[in-house]
């Protein structure tokens, strides 16, 4: 597909005409808003650091000069975040029950959110970085968050990143590349698994998933 997409016109070229993802099919695949506050935020440093942003607002410290297991990169380097520090940290420090404070429980929705929207709808190419602008964006008013045209913004990296990968010598491919995969089932249907799920569900199983997002089922 990728060798298919024209930049000039952000559509794939077939023997049958023209294609594309559109704003719709992101919403009914996804189930992402596509209207509201456009997903902006600042492209400079903060004036505070990152390492002190990051205690107040997820309440823990990132190490900034030991590298992760002994070599590469430190956890938080130049504005980016690891994503295996942050899953491991996930999974070893955090621990939720009913005695867990509210303003705990909402620090580690914040981390989780990070690492959904950084790592899973905006993932640079090595999957292994989030960008810290994630970090003052996902970390203000809950309302303001859910007010924003998320969907549009992925749609809009998904082009970017067809765009880029469509050149000679490209090798990799960022951005939420779930949804094409996700499309090109719906709209080529050629391309699609038989039955993604063979087995038989049961009634709960359906009645879960019937008003989740049409990608999902």
């Amino acid at each position: 597909m990728a060798e298919r997409w024209r930049p000039e016109t952000h559509t794939f070229h077939l023997p049958e005409g023209e294609m594309t993802i559109t704003l719709k099919d992101v919403a009914i695949l996804t189930g992402m808003p596509i209207s509201g506050d456009a997903v902006i935020g600042p492209q400079t440093k903060p004036e505070v650091g990152w390492g002190p942003l990051i205690r107040d607002r997820l309440g823990f410290d990132m190490p900034t000069t030991t590298p992760i297991q002994g070599r590469g990169h430190p956890p938080l380097n130049a504005g980016q975040v690891s994503v295996p520090w942050l899953v491991s940290h996930i999974q070893q420090e955090v621990v939720i029950n009913d005695e867990t404070p509210e303003e705990q429980v909402e620090r580690y929705a914040r981390i989780y959110l990070i690492g959904l929207v950084g790592g899973f709808l905006f993932p640079d190419k090595s999957n292994r970085w989030i960008q810290g602008i994630w970090l003052e964006l996902l970390t203000g008013d809950w309302v303001a968050i859910g007010q924003k045209s998320w969907g549009s913004a992925v749609l809009a990296g998904v082009y970017r990143e067809l765009c880029t990968c469509s050149k000679v010598g490209a090798k990799q491919a960022g951005a939420a590349m779930f949804i094409l995969q996700l499309w090109v089932w719906e709209h080529l249907p050629m391309f699609a698994p038989l039955d993604p799920r063979p087995y038989r569900r049961n009634d709960d199983e359906l009645n879960f998933v019937q008003n989740l997002p049409y990608g999902v089922k």
